[in-house]
Order: structure tokens, then C-alpha cells, then sequence
């Protein structure tokens, strides 16, 4: 670290501590060429998270996509901004926990899951896109198996 009055790389760390709840260490170092004192800021590396697309293609993922097809999905719906920064962060945070890079497959499904606990209407919208339904039989196949899933919930409640 150069020091930012006289340029000397030769310092010391005065002192340590915990900055930014917890994701940066604060670090007072003097200079031992002119005694200057600074501060300088310690923060790990974001890795950035890439999303394999159906193409092959690889690309950043993009949180920014994601809400917007929520948006799209949950119109005129009760779905508030909260419900979707919060179904964009859980999603991201599963795929971090992917070995090798998730593909937009994986981020889909994650999103669907967490559609069909909040709302149902939501679920089938997106469903609909994201599965490609061609007619009316792909959105009866997917009601039937929503209602399969909520019936096996509701018959679990009821036997405990």
C-alpha cells in the first residue's frame, strides 16, 4: 500500500476492525517514511455469477431480468416489490451455491418454486413463458399439477 502523502510503500497497520457489518475490515496504517497516517478499506472480491443460457452461451446473471419477468408474471396481482427482490436474492443465493454455473434452467425452476408458494396466478404466468405453452391443454397439465401438489399439502396439514 503507497502511502497517500509521500508515496513510500512501507507501512504499518496501526489498527484493525470490522467495517460495513461485517463485509469489509477498516485498517488505520502509518507510514514509517513520514509518519503520515491513512485509512484504507479491505472487501473480498464479488465473484460474478454467470448463467448458462439454452444456447450455450454463457452471460452474467442478471437480477434485473429476473424482476422484470416477475413483474410481467405477478401484474395486477398481490406480489409487492419486497416479494420480488426477495424471490431475486433467494434464487441468487441458491445459485451461488452451484459447483459450475448454473443454467437458466436451474434459475427458472428456482423462480417457479418460489412462485407457487406466493401466488398461484403468478406461478402459471410465468410457467407459461418460461415453459413455452403452446395451447390449452399445457396450461391444463400445469393447473392439474398445481392442484395435485396443494391437495398433497392440504391432506399432510389435516393428517398431523
Amino acid at each position: 500500500m503507497r502511502c497517500p502523502s509521500c508515496s513510500a510503500d512501507d507501512d504499518r497497520v496501526v489498527d484493525s476492525r470490522s467495517a460495513e457489518d461485517g463485509s469489509a475490515i477498516r485498517r488505520r496504517r502509518q507510514c514509517l517514511a513520514c509518519g503520515e497516517r491513512f485509512t484504507t478499506f479491505e472487501r473480498a472480491e464479488d465473484v460474478l455469477l454467470t448463467v448458462i443460457k439454452r444456447s450455450g452461451e454463457i452471460e452474467p446473471f442478471d437480477a434485473g431480468k429476473l424482476i422484470a419477468g416477475l413483474r410481467s408474471a405477478c401484474k395486477n396481482r398481490p406480489v409487492g416489490e419486497d416479494d420480488f427482490m426477495r424471490i431475486a436474492r433467494g434464487v441468487e443465493e441458491e445459485i451461488r451455491q452451484e459447483l459450475s454455473p448454473p443454467t437458466t434452467q436451474t434459475v427458472g425452476i428456482a423462480v417457479l418454486e418460489q412462485l407457487r408458494a406466493l401466488d398461484e396466478i403468478s406461478y402459471l404466468r410465468f410457467a407459461s413463458v418460461y415453459k413455452g405453452f403452446e395451447d390449452v391443454d399445457d396450461f391444463q397439465r400445469e393447473v392439474g399439477l398445481l392442484t395435485k401438489k396443494i391437495t398433497k399439502k392440504t391432506e399432510a396439514k389435516h393428517s398431523k
